[in-house]
Formats: structure tokens, sequence, C-alpha cells
């Protein structure tokens, strides 16, 4: 291959270029005014193409036989003739016109349920390669440390053991179906300062180890991706984009990773124009490419300028060689580099006689499964829920959430993502709006609607009609919360990051005068973020919480509130009692809780992690932990007795926590180290054990090692991370242990029914 061959394989091109008004994303415009028509760019062949089907939308079937003619056009338009590798997004479902939209991954977080997420990875998958698509842009692996973030709905929570088993279940059902899959965001992202996106990371060596990384060390070990997108974020004033120690001494000399790494997008060009750490174009590409990054995304600006470098000098031709080689192993492994098809279609392409329907009923029935497990139930103490239509004749539905069918998606599902550029298109798909489902769901119930204001204005207006039909209603459902967008188009998403975490706009002072009318308010969240809920609780009959539970979701929350569905979400983000005091996520040090005279400000949520009810009652007895030492390279067992205690079938989420009451370093109270669901029917009982490795007690100590400490280990079990839970105690002996990197990463647990 030639040099400029070479460097042809490490870009991209993205077709797109919107005017400044028309753009998904800042400086949008502004780069792809830079870039060369495709024939151009394309002319000594291509690394990836960017979006095809994601950018413009038309029917499936088109969509496809446009990409499969992109290629057709690349092939024959170098020497070479290599395909390039098709991405898009996929982080709610197949970001093409009229695919399915699952809930967003902090409703993942919410079931606590890997198996389901690894079918719905699964089935992503097989429509991104029906389509003729190679890699998704998915899942994010960022753990949530400050819900202001406006990306917090992109996350599975706020816990590295929730996030890295839950994502790692949707990386391996979307790599078993032969598409690449990319973690994002590689590292560090969601930890900015203030929550502010894009904005610097202050983390010690210790959090980045023991908090953020994990979930990449089991993506990467366990769930067999094979891409990895860099964060934008810079770590200490170091970018991650040009960080060999990130992304060469951990990722590959450490973990073992043989995959591709790839930009996020302009992430490359940002360290001229954003960091401050390189020169100009060339000089950033050149510092990436050092570093270990193999791709420019979405289309390339700096990698093509790095000939005249290698020419010079300036850069060691084996660097270049050292990416080219990943990418085209990349393609083998994809099939592009082997004889195109008897029809012409190139390799790695799709057939062109197969109908394709994004949003088949098997795709709508994994989104409503996922979307009722998701709905969880904060509070209940007035037990109005679940509505019982004997006594509840007149139903008021009130709030800005109850009439629209767009606050129920994410920010990177193609309705919200894409089609505000098309409001003639509508959503694509058929998405209920949660008013429609529950005058559906509540047979023989007099159903009211007022919004009373809008998500997010000042404009107070329609306060005294929905006070009206508040007053004049047995029960009101009070329905708030978010509408995702993109950089300020919304009130949740990338780039809508908050300055607190009072509800958008007016909503608060809309709850506070539907409450004053005295009528039982049932307050239904549908959010991307957990907002602060401390002024209500004492008022409220019940609250309901949704994180953007997808294009099923409407039908899902009205099931719960009916009794249709029992709940069995539980909370991957603690819900924060104030809006201004300070977020703060449950892994904190003791420091971080309520200590008398330490501070004026209760630190406490209004509900913790992994809190949910349900509509029936659980009870825990008989927790057995292994009793003789366990060795500092063992593992014990932990086994406590579950009882569904109440009247109907339910399912309980038996939550594992283990702390570290005296450490080297200040440790967390407590971390999740297990889980699991467990259905029950009225009675019924069933043992769960748990085997937990010993190195799930290890962490980085002050020698920024990773150390497994002798001594007392707490064990607790229960429903939530606090609250009515078991505790017991086991004892680590043996040496203090250095565990290498082939340490275990999770506890496995086995549900056994009694009779």
């Amino acid at each position: 291959m030639t040099l400029e061959e070479k460097l042809a394989q490490l870009g991209s091109h993205w077709f797109d270029r919107r005017g400044a008004d028309e753009v998904v994303a800042p400086m949008q415009d502004t780069f792809g005014a830079r870039r060369p028509d495709f024939a151009t760019a394309s002319r000594h062949g291509l690394g990836h193409l960017t979006r095809v089907l994601g950018t413009d939308p038309v029917p499936a079937d088109e969509g496809r036989a446009k990409l499969a003619r992109t290629q057709r056009e690349l092939v024959a338009n170098h020497r070479l003739g290599l395909p390039a590798i098709a991405h898009e997004e996929c982080l709610t479902g197949v970001t093409s016109y009229g695919a399915t939209v699952y809930p967003a991954p902090l409703a993942w977080g919410a079931a606590f349920d890997p198996d389901l997420v690894h079918e719905v990875g699964a089935a992503i998958g097989r429509d991104l390669r029906r389509l003729g698509v190679h890699q998704g842009l998915a899942p994010v692996l960022d753990v949530v440390r400050d819900y202001r973030w406006g990306r917090v709905e992109e996350t599975v929570g706020e816990d590295p053991y929730a996030v890295a088993t839950i994502a790692t279940a949707y990386v391996r059902g979307m790599e078993e179906q032969g598409v690449v899959a990319t973690l994002k965001h590689f590292v560090g992202y969601s930890a900015s300062r203030g929550g502010r996106n894009h904005a610097p990371v202050s983390v010690g060596p210790r959090e980045l180890a023991d908090v953020l990384l994990p979930p990449f060390e089991m993506a990467v070990r366990e769930g067999g991706a094979r891409s990895v997108m860099n964060s934008y974020a810079d770590l200490d004033g170091e970018p991650v984009a040009a960080s060999s120690a990130l992304l060469t001494d951990l990722l590959r000399d450490t973990w073992g990773f043989e995959g591709t790494v790839v930009s996020d997008y302009w992430a490359v060009a940002f360290l001229a124009t954003a960091h401050g750490t390189a020169a100009d174009a060339a000089d950033a590409g050149a510092r990436s490419l050092r570093a270990g990054m193999d791709v420019e995304l979405p289309n390339t600006m700096c990698f093509g300028l790095l000939g005249a470098l290698v020419a010079d000098g300036g850069l060691d031709e084996a660097v270049v060689d050292r990416a080219v080689r990943r990418v085209l192993r990349q393609k083998a492994e994809l099939g592009l580099l082997d004889a195109p098809a008897a029809d012409g279609t190139p390799p790695g392409g799709a057939p062109d006689d197969d109908p394709i329907d994004l949003d088949a009923p098997g795709n709508r029935d994994l989104a409503r499964r996922l979307a009722e497990e998701s709905v969880v139930l904060l509070a209940n103490p007035a037990g109005v829920l679940p509505l019982d239509g004997r006594t509840t004749r007149r139903v008021a539905v009130v709030g800005p959430s109850a009439a629209d069918p767009g606050v129920l998606l994410g920010c990177y599902s193609y309705p919200i993502h894409v089609l505000p550029r098309h409001p003639e298109l509508g959503m694509g798909v058929k998405v209920p709006s949660l008013l429609d489902a529950l005058r559906a769901e509540l047979d023989g119930v007099e159903v009211v609607h007022e919004p009373g204001c809008a998500v997010v204005d000042d404009d107070r207006t329609g306060f005294d009609a929905a006070v009206a039909a508040a007053r004049d209603a047995d029960v009101v459902l009070l329905t708030v919360g978010d509408r995702a967008g993109m950089f300020g188009r919304g009130t949740s998403g990338e780039g809508c990051d908050v300055s607190d975490l009072r509800l958008p706009g007016v909503q608060h002072d809309l709850v506070e005068a539907v409450l004053a009318t005295g009528t039982p308010v049932v307050l239904v969240v549908v959010s991307g973020r957990p907002y602060a809920l401390g002024a209500f609780l004492d008022r409220a009959a019940a609250v309901v919480q949704a994180f953007m539970p997808g294009e099923e979701g409407a039908g899902a929350i009205a099931g719960v509130l009916s009794g249709r569905v029992t709940p069995s979400g539980r909370l991957p983000v603690q819900v924060p009692r104030d809006p201004g005091g300070g977020p703060q996520t449950y892994l904190g040090a003791p420091l971080t809780r309520r200590l008398d005279k330490i501070s004026n400000l209760d630190p406490g949520p209004a509900f913790p992690f992994g809190h949910g009810l349900s509509y029936t009652t659980f009870a825990y007895d008989d927790l057995r932990v292994t009793s003789c030492g366990v060795p500092t390279d063992g593992a014990f067992d932990v086994a406590v007795t579950v009882t569904n205690t109440g009247e109907r079938a339910g399912t309980e989420v038996v939550q594992l926590y283990l702390s570290d009451p005296v450490a080297d370093v200040a440790r967390p109270v407590k971390q999740l180290a297990g889980y699991a669901r467990v259905p029950l029917e009225p009675g019924a009982a069933a043992r769960v054990t748990f085997a937990v490795p010993a190195d799930l007690t290890s962490y980085t100590g002050v020698d920024l090692r990773r150390v497994v400490d002798p001594g007392t280990v707490g064990v607790q079990v229960g429903g939530s991370s606090e609250g009515d839970v078991l505790s017991a105690q086991v004892e680590l002996t043996g040496p203090r242990r250095y565990p290498g990197a082939d340490r275990a990463l999770r506890s496995t647990a086995v549900v056994t029914p009694l009779a």
C-alpha cells in the first residue's frame, strides 16, 4: 500500500452538509465545510462511512440500497477496491427512520436485567447487519458522577458494577450478531467539572481506577468489544485523545484489547482547536495517532495531513502501519476483504431483496418488556396505587408530559436526534402518548386532561385550568419531567446541562399548585435525570419514576398505574432531596454522609440507590456467609432467603453490597457487588446464593496498586442500598494480595426456588 492508501484507511467521510441552523452539533457546519466531496475523499480508499442511514430520513429498504450504492462507488473509485466499515449510532435502537425506539440506557439500569438488555443488543445488531452496517456507536459506559450533566440519560447509572454488567450484556448481544460494539466514552467524560459537557475532568487516579474504568474493563475482557471511542475530556490537563497511557498502556498492554480505537466526532481536531495541546491539525493527528488512536471520525481532517510529516521525518511510518493493520484486521473479521457477491454486492454488504421492518412486532415486544421492568414506584404511602376503578371514577391527567409522546424518547433516538429537522415526517414509528395509554388503560374511568404548562418556559396561564381539573377529580396523575434534545434544544441530552436539579421551567410551581388542592396526587416523573423531589414527598399520595422508557413506555407507565404491571424497577441513580444541595452519588466515603455538626446541609437523598417498591411485599431472612476464613485469593458465598409475603405476584431485585470498614484510603460506605431479579408468586420463597470473589473487595491503594486486604468485610443484602437490610461479616485471611489484569470482575448469583 502507498502511504496515501494507508492514511485513507484511517479516515472517514460524512455526507452531511447542513447549514448552521440545521446541524445536530455545534461546529458541525464549520468542520463539514472543510472536507472534500466523496469522490475526492475516497480516491485512495476509506476507513469508515459515517451514518449513511442515520443522517437523512429514508425508508429502511431505500437506506440499505443507498449504503450499498455508496460502497460500490467506493470500491470502484480506488486501486485496492476495499469497502469501508459503515457505522451508525444505536444507543436506543438503530438510528434510522422507522426503527424501534427502545428505552434509554438509564432505564436499562432501572430494570437491573442484563439478560433482557442482551436481547435488546442482539436485536439492534441483527437490524444493523441487515442494513449493511458493521459497527454501532454504543453502549455508553460512563458512570454518573453529577446529575446535572445532560448525558445522564445515556448512562446506565451511578454504580460501576451495575454499569459494567448491564452494558457488557448489551455488548455481547451486539457482538454475537457480528456487529462491532463501540465503548463510549473512554474515559472520564461523566466526571466533568460542574456537570458541564466537555468541561475538564479533575478526578484522581483512584477514582479513575475504581469507579470510572471498571465498566470498560469488563466490556473489553468479558464482552468482547472490538472498538473503543475516546472521551472528549481532558483528565488533569491531558486530553484522552492524545493519552498513550490510556489508549495504549492500559487499554492494549494491560487489558489485551485488540480492536480499533475510533475518535469521537472531531476529537482529534479538538486537540488544536479546543484543548490547545497541538499546534495545528497535522500536529493533532500525529499526537493522537502516536497515542493509540486508529480512526478519525466523522470525516478526515487531521490524519489525511500526515503524509508530509512522515516524509519530513516528523512521524514514523511504523505508527501509521500499526493503526492500518488494526483497521484492516477488523475489515477482514467483518468479511470486507472477501470477494464481492455474485450480484455485485460489495463484501460485507446486505442483499437488496430482503424487505426490512425495523419496527417489527418482536422489537416492540422487547421494548415493551424492558420499559415495564424499568418503571420505578418510589413512594405509595397512602396506597392510592394501583388505581381502583371501583372507587376512582374521574382522573385528572395534568402536566406537560402527558400528551407529548416525545418525552418518552432519549436524545439519541431517531425521532429526537434527526426528525426535528423534518417535522412533516412525525415520529416515524408509533409512539402513543401517556394520555393515550391512560385512556386505553383506565376503562370506565373518566379521564380529563390539562397540561398546565410546557416542559420549559415561564408561562403559567394554564395553571388555573389545571388546578380546576384537579379539584374536580378523585385522583390527579401529575406528569412532569424532561423533553430530550441536543445542545440546548431540550432539557436533557447531550449539551443540555443544568445548574441545579429543580424541575425544568415552572413545573415545580405547577406541582405546588396542584398539591394545594387537597386531591390525592400521583406524581409521575418522566425524565432523563433524577430531579429533586424532597419538597413534595410529605404531600404526594404516590411517586412514580420512569427514565425515558421508549416507544412502548406510555403503556408501561399506564400499566403500573393501573396495576396490570407490578412495578419491579429500582433506582440506578439516587433521587436528590434538594435542588442545590450538592449532587452526590451513593458511592461516598464516610465524610460524604451526614455527621453531627459537620455541616448544616443534609447530603442524604430523597430516595437511595437501588430503591423501588412493589404492589406486594418481600421479606428477607436466614442470611449466611462463609464462616471460616476466606483467603485473599479465594471466594466466599452469601446466601439469603427472600419470600413474597404479599397477595400478588411480583419480582424482587435482591442486592448485595460490600463495605470495607478499615482500609489504607477512604472507601465508599458500601458498594454494589451483585444483584438478581427474583420473580415470586404470593407466599413463594427462593434461596439466592452469591459466589463472591475476594477480588471484588479490591481497591487502589496509597501506592496506586490494586490491593486485596486481609481483614473484615461487611456484607449487606436487601432490596435497596438503604433501609431494611440484613448484615453480616466475612474475614479475609492470608497476605495482602495485589491482583493483576486477570482479576475476577463479577460475582455470580444462583436462584433456587424453595418448596
